[in-house]
């Protein structure tokens, strides 16, 4: 195995620094060498030491992201972290690989990781990594919740109900958002207002499926792909 790329996180927030750390932990290609929690910190560390690649965040008191990667021409390969989107466009003329909107989920750092590694050209076979949690706001904190323990999702308003094995969380996100970051081999979505897990549902009616005695309703464009996955599951 090749070594790991060495990779350093810029960002003011500790909550940014818990989630992205956690999600590198979860790759063995990448190795977590420093952490910055200003441009000032990260300015020393670059000049002493060589780094593949670094998460930035672009809002920071002193220097922001944006004059950092201004001041230090031969920065390293750069994945943008922020909560707004304003300089999305800006950021790519810094040769920055991708652009990750907060709360960032684990499928799309994954994509993002994954652009870097087809920019360095060492991809010699496919490297299958298992996405075994979701990262998703609750009370305003950002917590993990094994997709293992998932049983289902509801649609909440702007928030939506992951009933756990364990217990029910009211997350900040919405269903489709939801949707877009659990793995497809894993989830489905059976109705408008619910996502559930394939292997975590019980038995099926016409009308609705039953999960741990909760009996959650089909929508009836929903129906046929999911007759279709649970014909496959089994």
């Amino acid at each position: 195995m090749k070594e790991p790329k060495k990779c350093i996180i810029v960002d003011d927030e500790p909550a940014a620094h818990y989630v992205l750390a956690n999600y590198i932990k979860q790759n063995p290609q990448l190795e977590l060498v420093f952490q910055g929690y200003n441009g000032i910190e990260a300015m020393d560390y670059l000049r002493e030491n060589k780094v593949d690649l670094m998460f930035l965040d672009i809002n920071m008191p002193e220097i922001s992201g944006m004059e950092l990667l201004k001041i230090i021409p031969n920065h390293p390969k750069t994945i943008l972290t922020t909560a707004y989107s304003e300089f999305a466009l800006e950021s790519y003329d810094y040769g920055v690989i991708d652009y990750l909107l907060k709360p960032i989920y684990f499928p799309r750092f994954l994509k993002a990781v994954e652009r870097f590694f087809s920019m360095e050209i060492i991809k010699t076979e496919p490297v299958e990594v298992i996405v075994n949690s979701i990262a998703v706001k609750v009370d305003g904190y950002m917590i993990d919740i094994a997709l293992d323990e998932l049983l289902y999702a509801q649609s909440f308003g702007n928030y939506v109900k992951l009933f756990t094995t364990k217990r029910v969380y009211l997350a900040s996100i919405t269903t489709a958002e939801l949707e877009k970051e659990l793995p497809e081999k894993n989830f489905i979505r059976i109705h408008k207002s619910y996502i559930a897990a394939i292997d975590k549902i019980d038995d099926t009616d016409k009308d609705f499926v039953l999960i741990k005695k909760e009996k959650l309703p089909i929508g009836i464009t929903y129906k046929r792909e999911l007759t279709d996955r649970l014909k496959n599951k089994t």
